[in-house]
């Protein structure tokens, strides 16, 4: 593979990122995005049923556009290749949003104050993948045997996933949260939703920069481990590109969907750390066996599923 090799064309390229400003737009000035408020459930599931569609949607006019331009067979395999992917970002987001909620709780970050942090976080995270989608990419076309460092990765980072699944993440002393009070000058007390105060002609960070910063920090944590993921699916910039962009876009109401509801899914953590073992193992038997789309679609599906089902039936210890 030399070069960026992608089916769209720049006028793609350069409408999704059109799209992706409008609907950014739309959310901060016209829904309210940049007002503190409670957001209810009905309004979470509402927003990830928009956004859900929308991948859908995309997907399928990516499909009638190239079954006119370059043939059925590229287009069914491009369309396949873009759902898998966004299966795979959109669960592992679900990963963000346990973290997410323990940020929140850790800080005590009212839920009408979430929304504004989780935004900013969502742009922060889009400037991010873009840019580690696009170096991603190049370094796959260039040196392919990256795509087996990938697999060993994933591999490893899954089966660590599944020795901690049970244990929480110690945000209260995250080195990043160390680094940044030993570094700025931290405003204590309640400020609202502001980012910075000034207080005595010097300028103050609030405690909900602090939340902001590690929201940050996780989703670049994560997009360690989602984007490897979706080069297993597909090396397509594009597909890779619009794939996490969507599941990105709907994180936020999938958080506040989520957020009341987290404890009963307890086993989606072994899920998702077995749909990583899966695809880092799949990378890694490349040379040997290519496992088509559609059974890597269909073993993340049944992963994702059982987990969840199992949460269900089976209660936390504490629980019991």
């Amino acid at each position: 593979m030399n070069g960026l090799e992608s089916i769209a064309s720049v006028p793609m390229w350069a409408g999704f990122i059109v799209f992706v400003l409008v609907m950014l737009a739309l959310d901060l000035f016209v829904f309210g995005g940049n007002k503190a408020h409670k957001v209810s459930v009905k309004e979470a599931a509402i927003w990830s049923l928009v956004w859900v569609s929308m991948a859908m949607i995309f997907n399928g006019g990516l499909w009638w556009y190239l079954n006119g331009t370059v043939g059925a067979e590229v287009a069914n395999q491009k369309a396949l290749e873009f759902f898998s992917g966004y299966l795979i970002e959109k669960a592992l987001s679900v990963d963000n949003v346990f973290v997410f909620l323990l940020i929140f709780s850790a800080f005590q970050v009212p839920i009408q104050y979430q929304r504004r942090v989780l935004i900013y976080g969502v742009l922060g995270a889009i400037v991010m993948r873009a840019i580690m989608i696009l170096a991603g990419a190049w370094v796959v076309s260039e040196f392919s045997w990256v795509l087996y460092l990938f697999g060993a990765f994933l591999l490893i980072t899954g089966v660590r996933m599944l020795v901690a699944a049970d244990s929480e993440p110690d945000v209260a002393n995250n080195p990043v949260l160390r680094f940044a009070r030993r570094h700025l000058r931290v405003a204590d007390g309640d400020h609202g939703e502001k980012f910075m105060v000034v207080k005595g002609g010097l300028r103050y960070v609030t405690p909900l920069f602090l939340v902001l910063i590690l929201i940050e920090v996780t989703d670049l944590i994560f997009a360690v481990d989602s984007i490897p993921a979706i080069f297993a699916i597909t090396t397509d910039p594009f597909i890779v590109f619009t794939s996490n962009l969507f599941a990105i876009l709907g994180l936020r109401a999938l958080y506040f969907l989520l957020v009341d509801v987290a404890d009963r899914f307890h086993l989606l953590k072994f899920g998702l750390a077995m749909v990583l073992v899966f695809i880092g193992a799949k990378m890694l038997i490349m040379p040997w066996y290519h496992v088509p789309v559609e059974a890597s679609l269909m073993v993340v599906a049944v992963l994702i599923a059982s987990s969840c089902l199992a949460s269900v039936f089976i209660a936390k210890k504490e629980d019991k």
